[in-house]
């Protein structure tokens, strides 16, 4: 799916600009106009109106595709208020925090290996023709708690496609965080034409497999000895759910 193909430009230097953002991820101002061989001025202008229109932002001089997560949304339950928003550069150093600490207890391989590949980057949102992925947060007096992760691959054969991880620190669970996050992930997922969500964990990850059972999804296969824990061989469950 690529997003240009929803999106009205009105100029097909526009285009030009956007595609080259879309196609690249992430690009630094200069290079980008150079590449496409703009003049200056005219490029600024064609960026202003794509910033204008919300589908491309500017950050430390490198432009990428805005991926729209939506509004914030404020929840309180048993004595904590939090909110639920689209992840931005500045939470990546608490995302990244929050991810490792679940991961810690070795019960979440795929979010381990996320967090790993976002602190190398050092981006959150990512999107060009090879792949796409967004991270929503629960946050605490801005502090991050708990995140949901998208990453789809833009391959036509599994474009329909988009792998969710979900994660509440210990502390602030029981509060109805990893739900309001997995039911946001699912809802981005849903708008942006993705038919199937999936997720792998470990088995003896028992909490997460309960929690994703009672919320409809369902367990697809089972991969034995697939993990190798403390020199002890861990099966995977592969579970996935059409939103």
């Amino acid at each position: 799916m690529r997003f240009s193909d929803e999106l009205e430009f009105g100029h097909t230097d526009r285009r030009d600009v956007y595609e080259y953002i879309e196609h690249h991820g992430i690009v630094d101002y200069d290079e980008a106009h150079e590449a496409l061989n703009m003049d200056p001025t005219a490029f600024g202008h064609h960026v202003t109106i794509l910033k204008r229109d919300g589908v491309v932002e500017q950050i430390n001089g490198s432009l990428r595709v805005s991926l729209d997560g939506g509004a914030e949304e404020e929840f309180s339950e048993g004595g904590v208020d939090y909110v639920i928003r689209q992840a931005r550069e500045t939470d990546l150093t608490g995302l990244v925090g929050a991810i490792r600490s679940v991961s810690e207890e070795r019960t979440y391989i795929v979010a381990e290996n996320i967090a790993n590949v976002v602190d190398h980057e050092n981006v959150l949102q990512w999107h060009d023709n090879i792949e796409s992925r967004i991270f929503f947060v629960a946050t605490v007096n801005d502090d991050v708690v708990g995140w949901v992760h998208l990453h789809a691959p833009e391959i036509e054969k599994l474009s329909h496609t988009a792998e969710l991880t979900v994660g509440v620190l210990d502390e602030y669970r029981g509060h109805g965080i990893g739900s309001h996050l997995l039911e946001r992930g699912l809802e981005w997922a849903k708008e942006h034409g993705y038919e199937k969500v999936y997720n792998s964990v470990p088995s003896t990850n028992e909490a997460a497999i309960e929690f994703l059972d009672s919320r409809g999804w369902e367990t697809e296969a089972v991969r034995e000895k697939h993990y190798k824990l403390d020199d002890e061989y861990i099966d995977e469950v592969m579970m996935a759910v059409w939103p």
